[in-house]
């Protein structure tokens, strides 16, 4: 359980970190990159622009492959721990196990009444 926390933490930093590096580019060149136009600079405006678009892919796809991990690492119970929904379906009643309650008089076999009784035996 430890390693899915673990992952799972650096899953929503890496996300955020994402967050930010899309913010800071601009989708027509400019953003970060906009600000660095003085000649002296290591890094030219289409040097920086390539670093963000990088960044970018590479967290991406770091993402990508931490959520893989963290799917394989998810804690799974033992086998006698089952899940909710199972032991509702176990527990289920039956519904034609229901016993049926009257809810009209129940009918009785007699011989229609013809007016005469019939002799006893």
């Amino acid at each position: 359980m430890g390693i899915y926390i673990f992952v799972s933490i650096v899953i929503i930093v890496a996300c955020i970190i994402e967050v930010l590096i899309v913010l800071v580019q601009n989708s027509k060149g400019g953003g970060l990159a906009a600000n660095f136009t003085s000649a002296g600079q290591s890094m030219g405006i289409r040097k920086t622009a390539d670093f963000l678009e990088k960044s970018t892919w590479t967290i991406a796809a770091t993402i990508l492959v931490l959520c893989i991990v963290a799917t394989a690492a998810i804690p799974r119970g033992t086998e006698s721990e089952r899940s909710r929904i199972q032991n509702q379906i176990d527990n289920a009643v039956d519904p034609n196990a229901i016993p049926t309650l009257p809810t009209a008089v129940p009918q009785t076999t007699t011989t229609p009444s013809t007016g005469q009784e019939q002799p006893e035996n």
